[in-house]
């Protein structure tokens, strides 16, 4: 269709590009970029859709591209199906309502989405895209979990050695050198589908398999998912969920381990998982990796001092260089970022002036806060398209059957949303509190502004994770990344 138009208009075709097996939201398709870079360069002066939609269903990128640096770059942007064409000057209110409207339908499929899988989920149905080492997908049930037996002896072995007193660390460096491939290995090997690691050492047993292994509900015959959920419908970005938000549903397939062996290996685990003799676990617990590898660091003690380590660097010979940082190195270097970054960004007479703060600022507050700023966003953009509508009536731009319909769909939605950020609104009422005495106000600038020392609330609270190496020869120096979760 699009090179009979281009014949048609006498336009000469530069390149074709296109993205099979992507969704219309992924930012990431790789022809979508490739004909950005391309239009930044000027090596084509019109881009030729199908429709908008096949361009993005975003709104935020056709007010960016198409009314903002297409112009400036010289390109004009045309539809054949949707007639979208920023040439004509008096079709960009046509184009913003077609960006609404494929927003809309963005925002409806993946709600409709969502709860299919959350019902499937609810009642036991396995809808991963692969199965747990152990198992396979049975073919003649979907959604039913069967066990694959070649894998399942190696789990049943990986139970046993831990329940006779065997370390994580220890039963990795045996399955490696025993030649046993990890479980993405074994799935490459076999033929099934598995999700590719980024990091080094991937076919490598590595002590966070054993950990993970030695958790998971499922070799007992319980399915468990929706560990991870969705930031958001533009996003593939997951986050962890808490536990109270997991979907677990029991004896929905036959179990690889059987519940006294389970049992025994829990009360080991739990025994095991204090590492300090306080009982607490370390500030940077679960926060810190190898900056080599992505291995998770394991905590140690020597002569009174704490250290992480990479737990890789044991697993193999010659598997991971190891990072390694003592406990309170990697402190003092956290807190030296962190007094920067709150000496420049937080604003003490503001929390001097008694502003609200929430019972917990990481997670419920921020996100309630987020959810009204893109309600209102959203809400201002129905407000617009309303007035838009009745300008486009007036001038015979829009049909009346047209305006009525889009006129009562904009409506509907705008009173729904309203509804919406009023209920999330009493909600941010509900989970805040305000300091008013001089304590409260004096306590939270203490914890706030300048600490002395961490704590791990506050670690979960800022940190997403931090990337560890090992010490630089002469200089005494450990590279070290924090990614902050703000």
């Amino acid at each position: 269709m699009l090179l009979q138009y281009s014949i048609e208009q006498g336009w000469e075709v530069y390149n074709i590009y296109s993205d099979d097996d992507y969704a219309g939201a992924d930012r990431k398709r790789p022809g979508f970029n490739r004909l950005l870079e391309d239009a930044k360069a000027r090596h084509f002066d019109i881009v030729l859709c199908k429709s908008q939609s096949r361009f993005t269903r975003e709104l935020e990128l056709v007010e960016k591209y198409l009314h903002g640096l297409f112009p400036l770059w010289g390109i004009r942007f045309v539809s054949v199906v949707d007639s979208a064409d920023t040439s004509n000057k008096g079709n960009k209110k046509s184009r913003q309502i077609n960006g609404l409207v494929n927003e809309w339908y963005l925002e409806d499929m993946s709600e409709s989405i969502k709860s299919v899988l959350t019902n499937r989920r609810q009642n036991g149905f396995h809808i991963g895209s692969f199965a747990l080492y152990g198992y396979q997908k049975d073919p003649e049930c979907k959604g039913h979990l069967i066990i694959d037996e070649e894998a399942a002896k190696t789990v049943r072995e990986v139970f046993t050695l831990y329940a006779q007193g065997y370390g994580k660390t220890a039963i990795a460096r045996m399955l490696n050198d025993r030649g046993i491939p990890n479980p993405t290995e074994y799935k490459r090997l076999n033929g099934m589908r598995y999700c590719q690691p980024l990091n080094k050492n991937s076919t490598l047993w590595k002590y966070s398999a054993v950990s993970s292994m030695l958790k998971n509900e499922i070799y007992i015959g319980n399915m468990v998912q929706g560990k991870y959920g969705s930031v958001s419908y533009k996003t593939k970005q997951n986050r962890p969920r808490p536990k109270n938000e997991w979907y677990i549903v029991e004896g929905t397939h036959e179990p690889v381990i059987d519940k006294e062996l389970w049992d025994r290996v829990q009360r080991i685990n739990a025994q095991r998982s204090k590492p300090f003799s306080s009982g607490e676990p370390g500030i940077f617990a679960g926060k810190s990796r190898c900056l080599y590898c992505g291995g998770a660091m394991r905590s140690s003690k020597s002569g009174g001092r704490r250290y992480l380590q990479c737990a890789n660097r044991r697993i193999s010979t010659n598997s991971c260089p190891g990072a390694f940082i003592s406990v309170q190195k990697l402190e003092n270097i956290v807190l030296e970022e962190l007094n920067r970054l709150t000496s420049k960004y937080l604003d003490a007479d503001l929390l001097e002036a008694g502003v609200v703060f929430c019972q917990n600022p990481d997670t419920q507050h921020a996100r309630l806060l987020s959810d009204i700023s893109l309600y209102k966003k959203k809400q201002n953009q129905f407000s617009k398209g309303i007035r838009q509508l009745y300008e486009d009536r007036i001038r015979g731009l829009l049909p009346e059957n047209d305006f009525e319909d889009i006129l009562k769909e904009f409506t509907a939605r705008k009173q729904r949303l309203e509804q919406t950020i009023s209920d999330t609104e009493k909600k941010l009422q509900q989970t805040t509190r305000t300091f008013l005495s001089n304590d409260s106000r004096k306590e939270i600038i203490r914890q706030y502004t300048n600490p002395t020392r961490l704590n791990r609330e506050t670690v979960e609270s800022f940190i997403d994770y931090i990337c560890v190496g090992r010490r630089i020869s002469g200089t005494g120096r450990v590279p070290v990344e924090i990614h902050w979760s703000f």
